[in-house]
């Protein structure tokens, strides 16, 4: 099946259920609603009988020679070769209805796709003449190379939708038929003539469309072309309205045309200037035709065009290229830039799908500035962060998000509601960022989380999915926090206990992510601070017990958030760091726990006041901290981020990743592997839980996407520790890789879980 048509049938469960034939009080049943059509070897079909469900006709034709006004032809999942002609009418309010299979049908004309006509075996096409009041919807038509698939002739209010026709001339309106509209459908190409008038085509797709001496036509929110002129209006065509089209002068592939193929973009006669409104359309600018032929006159660029026609004002002449959102330099102006105000605008795209906001894209549109132009809504856009608290959303010590205060068992999943609480919006969340504590643990152990009802992948899968997927690891006894950045489903995440005794487990919130918010800015990652040095401090000293040091970070002034790798250092007793925004009482959280004298680090998220943070000691000792900075979230942001996983992307102990960069083996002393955890996506940065484990000697990690290891580490370890550490990784532009660097004198085991990306 082509992806035209494959759209379309998922299109196709949207539509209305049809009511089965309704029986009265008294027994009689009422007038018949519904004839059905079903051409399969078990249906027992005749065209001579009633077209009921129990016997069914076999052809589209015999249903079309017996329905009447109110009546809905249902046709079942099947090829039917075979011409349709429909010449008698229904009546306003109650059409004459032709519908494929649809969700709340009963089997087999709930599923599949109705064809009238195949590739191998095309039909003889569609046509409706002199008929009013008609209706075609979850079809698809295919004809011969020289028959038309659908012909509308000297017809009245007749409708398509979800209709793929394929085949020779595609859609034809002529001989002065009315309001004819077609909608969220597929065409090879589109011809409206002969004094037709009031037609509507919106949110399509289509090699072409010709406007041909046909007054009031509507062409709205289309995608057209690849490799032919995309939109024709000639004759007296007055009053055409030509909006939020997206059309493609050039192949799939991007490449030009044959130079001999004609493949402007719009071509206006003069003779169809009058009325005109032209505007928030795309044109590709790579196939070396004009993007417009106005009256006889060639343009290549936007300005020039409408300096000579008046038309055009909120076009673009660019590349059409879906994936230009992901560049840095991408071309963007077909997001988030329709005019909803526009006539025959739908409330939803192609597929059925309503507006989605981009946030790395200005909403330059009419409206709600987040509908986009052409017939397919982008749903790929990622997610902006908005800072919250630091908050304890769970505590399973004083029942803190849980019924009861009571330590996870063993094997034990804790489902957390994260949405519409503590300041987080109850719909639209694709992601939260908490900082999560075990503690009290009776035996060693790790914790994953999660999304809500995360289904694992298969480990055959590209990029490695395991069910031993983990965000922190514990020995006995021990308390262990770390960052995690978790997908969010059913506006829940989950948290599995993956040891054979109990634990307690704290979750403190940091911050969402939704279409609303500030976008990612890396930067670095460089240090800010360390008290040992001293860099951004007044001078070298450790931070005294339960003392709060106030840095100011360079670069945050406008900020609402930074994310730093902080590291604690030289602990003289034992206690945990709470790093928050600056001004006011530390609140009741935690970022970091240590014991006496051990080295800790792990990445922190955290809200940003005028310009500062604040970082409190919350031991009997002193201790020395370094911060390193990965980047910020603020108006001069650009990435987005799009949560994925939690992945397995690399594990030194075994196999993994792409086939051919399959190995298995410890990463020697001062020794660096490389992984590919976005491969090909070219990620502004890369979100990943990074685990050490079985380390022959104290040391520490570093992470980079390219050149030379830098001067910042991202977790320390001492000899046969196991420790996770979130790590966000700036990505240099155009790399895919990740390389981590064991600044250690004996060998380690690295495992590298995804979690995100986030991307331009």
């Amino acid at each position: 099946m082509s992806r035209l048509r494959t759209a379309l049938a998922v299109g196709a469960t949207l539509l209305g259920t049809v009511g089965l034939p309704a029986v009265g009080s008294g027994g009689a049943q009422a007038a018949v609603t519904t004839l059905y059509v079903n051409n399969s070897a078990k249906a027992a079909c005749a065209d001579d009988g009633a077209g009921t469900q129990t016997q069914p006709f076999c052809t589209v034709a015999a249903a079309a020679a017996a329905v009447r006004p109110g009546q809905t032809v249902q046709i079942a999942d099947g090829t039917y070769v075979e011409p349709v002609t429909v010449d008698h009418s229904g009546m306003a309010g109650a059409p004459i209805t032709f519908r494929g299979p649809t969700a709340g049908q009963p089997a087999p004309y709930n599923s599949g796709w109705a064809y009238l006509g195949s590739s191998d075996k095309p039909g003889g096409g569609v046509t409706v003449k002199g008929a009013e009041h008609v209706r075609f919807e979850a079809l698809t038509v295919s004809t011969g190379a020289q028959n038309t698939a659908v012909l509308v002739d000297g017809s009245r209010d007749v409708s398509f939708s979800q209709v793929g026709l394929t085949g020779g001339p595609g859609l034809r309106i002529t001989n002065g038929s009315e309001r004819v509209s077609a909608v969220r459908s597929g065409f090879s190409d589109i011809t409206v003539d002969g004094g037709s008038t009031g037609t509507v085509l919106s949110t399509n797709t289509a090699g072409s469309v010709r406007v041909d001496g046909a007054p009031g036509t509507v062409v709205v929110s289309n995608t057209l072309g690849e490799c032919a002129k995309g939109l024709v209006l000639t004759g007296a065509s007055a009053g055409t309205t030509v909006e939020n089209n997206v059309i493609n002068t050039v192949n799939e592939r991007g490449d030009r045309c044959d130079a001999a193929t004609p493949a402007v973009g719009i071509t206006v006669d003069r003779s169809a200037t009058a009325g005109l409104k032209l505007d928030y359309n795309v044109v590709d600018s790579r196939s070396g035709s004009p993007a417009y032929d106005w009256a006889g006159t060639g343009y290549t660029d936007r300005a020039a065009f409408t300096a000579a026609s008046g038309q055009g004002a909120h076009d673009f002449v660019e590349p059409t290229f879906r994936d230009a959102r992901n560049r840095p330099d991408g071309l963007k102006h077909q997001f988030d830039s329709a005019d909803e105000n526009a006539p025959g605008m739908l409330t939803v795209d192609l597929k059925g799908n309503a507006a989605q906001d981009d946030p790395t894209v200005p909403n330059t549109g009419t409206g709600s500035g987040s509908r986009d132009r052409g017939a397919n809504e982008d749903r790929t856009g990622g997610s902006a962060y908005t800072p919250v608290g630091p908050v304890r959303l769970l505590d399973t010590r004083e029942a803190i998000g849980v019924p009861q205060a009571r330590a996870v068992e063993p094997g034990a999943t804790v489902d957390l509601p994260v949405t519409g609480v503590a300041g987080v919006p109850a719909e639209g969340v694709t992601a939260v960022t908490m900082t999560v504590t075990a503690t009290e643990p009776t035996q060693d152990g790790d914790l994953a989380v999660r999304p809500f009802g995360y289904v694992w992948s298969s480990p055959s899968s590209l990029i490695g999915e395991r069910e031993t997927t983990s965000t922190l690891n514990w020995t006995a006894g021990r308390t262990v926090p770390n960052q995690v950045t978790v997908p969010v489903k059913d506006g829940k995440v989950s948290f599995f206990n993956h040891s054979g005794g109990t634990v307690h487990v704290i979750a403190d919130l940091a911050g969402y992510y939704s279409a609303k918010g500030a976008l990612f800015q890396p930067q670095g990652p460089v240090r800010v601070l360390d008290t040992r040095e001293p860099i951004g401090v007044p001078s070298a000293g450790a931070v005294p017990a339960f003392g709060t040091l106030e840095l100011p970070v360079a670069g945050a002034t406008g900020a609402t958030a930074v994310t730093m790798n902080v590291t604690v250092t030289e602990p003289e007793q034992e206690g945990h760091l709470t790093v928050y925004p600056h001004g006011g009482a530390a609140p009741d959280t935690s970022n970091l726990n240590w014991t006496a004298g051990r080295t800790v680090a792990g990445l922190v998220t955290v809200p940003v006041k005028d310009g500062k943070v604040s970082f409190y000691n919350h031991s009997g000792g002193t201790v020395h901290l370094v911060a390193d900075l990965a980047g910020r979230y603020g108006a001069d942001g650009r990435a987005a981020f799009y949560p994925a996983g939690p992945s397995r992307v690399m594990d030194t102990r075994e196999s993994w990743a792409r086939p051919q960069y399959r190995t298995a083996g410890v990463v020697p002393a001062w020794g660096s592997v490389t992984v590919y955890p976005a491969w090909g996506s070219y990620p502004a940065e890369v979100t990943l839980n990074v685990t050490v484990t079985e380390p022959g000697a104290e040391g520490h990690l570093k992470a980079y996407s390219a050149g030379s290891p830098n001067d910042t580490s991202v977790l320390n370890f001492a000899p046969g520790d196991t420790v996770a550490n979130q790590v966000v990784v700036p990505m240099k532009q155009g790399s895919d890789q990740v390389t981590f660097y064991n600044a250690s004198g004996a060998p380690v085991h690295i495992v590298v879980d995804r979690y995100g990306v986030e991307r331009y």
